[in-house]
């Protein structure tokens, strides 16, 4: 997660993408959410060392993704894009785009970046600070929630469409440096067709933590509060304690180039691990090579996933999407 810009939560104009109309169904049995493949996924990425862009890492985790969601989806579309980055690099990125029921209208999608930091601004070490981390949480956690759902979206496929979007270039920024960061995801909303209008779509960032909090994000309260208390809702049903009826702080991430771009679109994150709400970092390791398979939790995974499956599943398109 790339967070070094945080505001409070004013009010402010917003735009409203229209998309098709959609509820819950009353009644769901969804398929089980395995929490132990997310983590075995999870540590699976983390095993390839950092994969921060250029990196042998970056390199490694691409073509992990890729092989492993051309296993479950219909189709798989690869953005490769280069980035004129810091001290005239030039950075080879991609983003994996798994399509499950491709030529259906009616679509949401689910996202995550698989990119790593190349810093360490908050290691307790100085000599350790210009090394690229680990990511765990902050990164890998989120793609192996994605994975474990892609597997599920195979073996029980769902009526509507649904993209699963690997972002690349999200933790890439220097911390004040904005325009550095969310490289995948606002190349992605460049590069949306104008006839690709999902109803809604949900970024996951650092959702792995031991003693994770998901409160409301205040951006994704701002562009779409009715998608959030809908998930939140969700979480309630299935008594999922690592979500909180707070609304926190609003924060810069994937999501807000893609509401820029007309989709709706919420962040489920620990916002605490950042100090976004208290100015204090909960925890201590974001941003520092501390961010390991430690902290990850087969427990948290699990809310997540059972979140998100029974969301998959209980969803009911009224109508086509125009």
């Amino acid at each position: 997660m790339s967070i070094g810009f945080i505001s409070c939560n004013k009010k402010e104009e917003t735009p409203k993408a229209t998309g098709p109309s959609y509820s819950l169904k009353a009644q769901v049995n969804p398929p089980a959410f395995d929490a132990k493949n997310a983590y075995d996924e999870t540590a699976k990425q983390v095993s390839f060392g950092p994969r921060n862009p250029g990196s042998s890492g970056h390199q490694a985790a691409m073509s992990y993704i890729i092989n492993q969601v051309r296993k479950y989806a219909d189709s798989v579309q690869i953005q490769n894009f280069n980035y004129s980055g810091y001290n005239n690099q030039t950075l080879s990125l991609t983003n994996i785009i798994a399509k499950f029921n491709p030529r259906a209208q009616n679509r949401i999608f689910i996202s995550a970046h698989w990119d790593t930091r190349p810093r360490a601004e908050h290691d307790t070490d100085p000599k350790k600070r210009d090394l690229p981390i680990l990511g765990a949480n902050d990164g890998a956690s989120g793609v192996g929630v994605l994975l474990e759902l892609a597997r599920i979206l195979k073996e029980k496929p769902v009526s509507y469409g649904v993209d699963l979007v690997f972002f690349d270039g999200e933790d890439y920024g220097q911390e004040s440096d904005l325009g550095n960061y969310f490289l995948g995801s606002k190349y992605f909303a460049t590069q949306k067709p104008s006839d690709y209008n999902p109803a809604f779509g949900i970024l996951l960032d650092m959702v792995g933590d031991k003693e994770a909090v998901f409160n409301k994000e205040g951006k994704s309260m701002l562009y779409a509060p009715e998608v959030v208390n809908m998930v939140w809702s969700i979480a309630r049903k299935l008594n999922a304690g690592s979500f909180s009826e707070a609304e926190g702080s609003q924060i810069e991430d994937d999501h807000v180039p893609l509401n820029e771009s007309g989709i709706n679109t919420i962040d489920i994150i620990d916002i605490d691990l950042v100090g976004a709400n208290s100015g204090v970092q909960r925890r201590n390791y974001w941003h520092s090579h501390k961010d390991t398979m430690d902290n990850i939790s087969q427990a948290t995974l699990q809310q997540v996933g059972d979140v998100l499956t029974y969301l998959l599943y209980s969803l009911d398109f009224q109508k086509p999407a125009v």
